[in-house]
């Protein structure tokens, strides 16, 4: 399974990347609001900066939410760097964008995704990842994680090449829980990844080599 942290700082980005763990980053304007990032220019040059940290794909999305708009803002955001990924809403002419990129040979991440019927047609449409939010689907007394599993099947019935993203990831079972069902892809905050580190007997046992140690 691959990680990606989905953050705009790039103090996370850089530790992942430092770790050894970081196979890409997902990031949107809201999570740049975050980090004092404001303005198109400021943005653009940090989606730079996150490519020249991680060796992975970025994913960078688009505001616009009709298709001319989508495109243009599509190809303006592929040129700024080679491991762009655009990401594109699970709208109508978000579907017809993707299959425009797929074949400008443009990678796309489909984002929003929430049924498995989505999630066919981001793929017929060729994207190369589709991001279904599990923790949203779990707000609201749907299982997440049953998404997953079923747009895993389907792509396996049909051989799509398209990337199971699982996305809105909330703690590190979600992580766990979707690598054993196959997911691609994990992206969440760089806490959830860190979170795998911990175990009480890994805690208590270290203590104890320590302290025999010293004797």
């Amino acid at each position: 399974m691959k990680f990606f942290i989905d953050t705009a700082n790039l103090a996370q980005i850089k530790e992942a990347q430092d770790m050894g763990v970081l196979d890409g980053v997902t990031t949107n304007p809201s999570l740049m609001a975050k980090e004092g990032i404001k303005g198109q220019n400021n943005i653009l040059k940090h989606y730079v900066d996150i490519c020249n940290i991680t060796t992975g794909d970025v994913s960078a999305e688009v505001i616009a939410t009709d298709f001319e708009g989508m495109v243009s803002e599509g190809e303006s955001l592929a040129q700024l760097h080679e491991r762009i990924v655009v990401k594109i809403p699970m709208i109508k002419d978000g579907i017809k964008a993707i299959k425009y990129f797929t074949e400008k040979g443009i990678k796309t991440n489909c984002t929003l995704v929430f049924s498995a019927g989505q999630a066919l047609l981001a793929a017929k449409a060729g994207a190369t990842y589709v991001s279904p939010f599990i923790g949203r689907l779990d707000d609201v007394s749907t299982d997440g994680l049953s998404l997953i599993d079923d747009i895993r099947l389907i792509y396996d019935n049909y051989g799509f090449e398209t990337q199971i993203l699982a996305a809105s990831i909330r703690h590190p079972m979600h992580i766990i829980d979707c690598a054993k069902l196959g997911a691609d892809v994990a992206t969440c905050p760089l806490s959830a990844i860190m979170a795998l580190l911990n175990h009480p007997l890994t805690t208590s046992g270290l203590a104890q080599f320590l302290a025999d140690a010293k004797k």
